[in-house]
């Protein structure tokens, strides 16, 4: 297993000072992401900002794998493979944080809604990292030996996209990794890392309940089967399921996102949508929401006297199990963190948060791959403490209207990422 070693006091200081001469690039970079937000699949023109960036590093780049995503390989002589991930897709969130590079972007989806757009979990920031951490091995590459993987990975936020570049045949285009790493944003402050090894994020799934029933006139329910009363009820149903179906010992999470139905005041339509989010970390829990999410639905809609042959449809979209650590890798890469940035910044006991991603999800068939995904701080510290003297853990959520990559991480950031694959590479 290929596991962290500790950096050299001179690679370190190269890598410092190549990353503190490219910040303001950096910070331009990131400001510039951040005012041109993509939802999932849509990330043109951020994965053309990374395949540009690659190729004038020298990478082999690959594009328009799952549509937008991004793989770019590096080969540095002999030594281990190390495959980084960063994602690139924005929220559908209507930015508020009042900053002078904030998104006014808007975008019509398939369905004809339009939505705000906003990088309000940080994707913009990882995308930045990945592109300075590339500038900075490739300046260094005469003191390190190995080949080095990108992925710019488009929608995580659907839970989809690791698996969409995973169907379109990711490794017909790369060489098989011997690890697999990513960084995450977090509304720690700036200056700290945190990698507990094990369990760290839930599985979820993205589940649609479509309900059916006869529209009519507003002046007449009596002479329809009321698909909007029917999702009410079951939204007002799910948010109990889990308190239900789930053992008091377990995790879980059921939420409803989004409820779609019908356009006029006076017009009760024929069908409704209900989107539904699941959090679980035991398979056998999130078999027995979703099947309670089955009964539930099926029950209502006999309730309203919906036909059997029209009963609410129930369609799995993204999905992706929980995401673990690997115990011996992270407490490596912890180790060698510590070193550079100081042991205590380095946070290795933390609860496991039912926030879920995909990036371990691009191990595919390599499901031994060592894997490590590492949270990066990212609020200004001053701004965390006043979090916490007015007892709130994190000043913002991600998701969050007001979720904001302070500057300083930027830089920061940028030198976890590449202090992390070079400890993972061979020294020269």
């Amino acid at each position: 297993m290929v596991t962290a070693r500790s950096l050299p006091q001179d690679l370190i200081a190269r890598v410092d000072d190549i990353i503190d001469a490219d910040s303001v690039r950096l910070v331009d970079l990131f400001k510039d992401i951040h005012r041109n937000p993509e939802l999932g699949f849509e990330e043109i023109r951020t994965a053309r900002l990374i395949e540009k960036a690659l190729q004038n590093l020298g990478f082999d780049v690959t594009k328009g794998i799952g549509k937008t995503g991004i793989a770019a390989t590096f080969r540095n002589g002999p030594g281990p493979v190390v495959m980084y991930r960063a994602d690139m897709d924005a929220n559908a969130v209507r930015e508020e944080t009042g900053l002078d590079y904030a998104s006014t972007v808007t975008a019509t989806r398939d369905d004809g809604t339009q939505v705000p757009v906003g990088h309000l979990c940080g994707h913009d920031a990882h995308v930045t990292w990945l592109i300075g951490m590339a500038n900075a091995l490739v300046s260094v590459r005469d003191s390190w030996s190995g080949t080095v993987v990108l992925i710019g990975q488009p929608a995580e936020e659907l839970i989809m996209g690791a698996q969409a570049m995973l169907d379109d045949g990711l490794y017909n285009f790369i060489p098989t990794p011997d690890v697999l790493i990513g960084l995450h944003t977090a509304p720690g402050p700036v200056g700290t890392v945190i990698n507990p090894p094990g369990t760290r994020m839930a599985g979820t799934d993205q589940v649609d309940v479509h309900f059916h029933g006869v529209g009519g006139h507003g002046s007449m329910p009596s002479k329809t089967k009321d698909p909007v009363r029917m999702a009410a009820q079951a939204t007002l149903e799910f948010s109990s399921l889990v308190a239900r179906t789930v053992e008091p010992s377990a995790t879980a999470v059921l939420s409803v996102g989004s409820i779609q139905a019908g356009a006029d005041n006076n017009v009760i339509p024929s069908e409704a949508l209900v989107k539904a989010n699941l959090r679980w970390f035991e398979p056998h829990v999130r078999e027995a929401l979703l099947g309670a999410i089955r009964t539930v639905s099926d029950s209502i809609a006999r309730s309203a006297g919906v036909d059997e042959d029209k009963l609410p449809g129930i369609v799995m979209k993204g999905g992706s199990p929980p995401l673990v650590n690997t115990p011996d890798l992270a407490v490596s890469m912890s180790a060698s963190l510590g070193e550079i940035i100081g042991a205590d910044k380095v946070i290795t006991d933390m609860p496991a948060v039912t926030g879920s991603e995909d990036a371990h999800m691009l191990r595919g068939p390599h499901t031994d791959l060592p894997f490590n995904y590492l949270l990066v701080g990212v609020a200004a510290p001053e701004v965390f403490a006043e979090a916490l003297s007015r007892g709130e853990l994190v000043p913002y959520y991600p998701h969050n209207p007001n979720y904001v990559v302070d500057l300083a991480a930027i830089a920061f950031g940028t030198k976890i990422a590449a202090y992390s694959v070079l400890s993972l590479v061979d020294g020269s």
